[in-house]
């Protein structure tokens, strides 16, 4: 006879909707947006465990005991890269050994350089795309679908050939950046594009898929409604930010390439580079003469960073200050980049 206790488990088991009898895959991913995302591929299934809490940098962050388990325990790893959350690196190797690993970088996603110096001159952005494309169709796929099956390898070879530069760049991040060179290197924020979040979602449904088949229809439907639902924004963040078209700004933290670029929408310049290092006097020097020559409307400054930075380098001029968070709460990737683009337009526009 079985006990009360095994017989309520085994009713509780088919009431609730979408239960699949195999364990879902227990997801950890390093950053909320990205966080975000496989929320919504796993949505009535579970959800990932995120790393970086909302607030804090990925630029500059410590693995806590308790996240360190949360690898240990980890079916799937989702991260980014170390071009942005490098920290990671080494617990993943040790602590994720079994686990099935998505790297965002190696994905086939459509990736852009880092941009150089402290103003950005006018990017040929069909060609960033054009050179990056041509790598994913040539390898991106077969790369991907190899980390599939073999979970932890292709992230060992990436490390061993593909990201000498983020390497380098993390040893000598500190120095006075405004004479480095990121020539050649990945601009790691690359959530900020909604087609690349999109290219994210199916990478992760086909990889949850093979490690849940009872669940791989829920995941690959919640990937296709995300699509449809990026395709909705794309058209609402376009009209948010036409009033604002026109308008110089600056950034705290060179972060918003992607969003920049999907949206059409370029920064004058920034403070901070893409890899997040404090700037040097000689940058701010720079920064400087830029702003003397630029009609600037708005500074953005980020709750990840020193919000003095900016204030710095626009004293002195009649310059609105607001925030743009290129990270968020984790809650609802949709939310996250709506909101920028509703923050970016109300300040453009006089509106904060």
């Amino acid at each position: 006879m079985r006990s009360p206790m095994r017989r309520t488990l085994l009713l509780s088991l088919t009431v609730v909707p979408g239960f699949a009898f195999a364990e879902v895959p227990r997801v950890v991913t390093d950053i909320p947006p990205v966080g975000a995302i496989a929320k919504r591929v796993m949505q009535g299934a579970g959800e990932p465990t995120v790393l970086v809490p909302p607030g804090a940098s990925p630029h500059d962050y410590a693995l806590r005991p308790s996240e360190a388990r949360a690898l240990a325990a980890a079916d799937v790893v989702v991260w980014v890269g170390h071009g942005l959350t490098g920290f990671l690196e080494d617990p993943i190797e040790a602590l994720s050994e079994d686990a099935a690993v998505l790297e965002l970088m190696d994905a086939p996603l459509a990736l852009l350089p880092y941009r150089e110096g402290v103003s950005f001159d006018d990017h040929d952005h069909d060609q960033d795309h054009a050179d990056h494309d041509d790598h994913d169709k040539e390898e991106g796929h077969d790369d991907h679908d190899h980390a599939k099956e073999e979970g932890h390898h292709d992230h060992d070879h990436a490390k061993e050939e593909g990201h000498d530069d983020h390497d380098h760049a993390g040893e000598e991040g500190h120095d006075d950046h405004a004479g480095h060179d990121h020539a050649g290197a990945v601009d790691p924020h690359l959530w900020l594009d909604p087609a690349n979040a999109v290219q994210a979602a199916a990478a992760l449904a086909e990889l949850l898929g093979s490690r849940d088949p009872a669940n791989a229809e829920l995941y690959a439907a919640n990937a296709s409604a995300f699509a449809g639902e990026m395709t909705a924004l794309e058209v609402e963040v376009t009209e948010i930010l036409a009033p604002a078209r026109g308008q110089d700004f600056i950034v705290l933290h060179d972060a918003f390439h992607y969003f920049e670029d999907a949206f059409e929408i370029e920064a004058t310049g920034s403070v901070i580079d893409g890899e997040g290092s404090s700037p040097g006097a000689r940058r701010l020097s720079a920064l400087r003469a830029t702003l003397s020559e630029t009609q600037i409307t708005c500074a953005f400054a980020e709750p990840q960073m020193n919000t003095s930075l900016i204030e710095t380098a626009v004293e002195g001029q009649d310059v609105r200050i607001a925030t743009l968070d290129p990270l968020g709460d984790g809650s609802d990737y949709a939310g996250l980049i709506r909101t920028l683009a509703t923050s970016m337009a109300d300040c453009l526009t006089g509106k904060n």
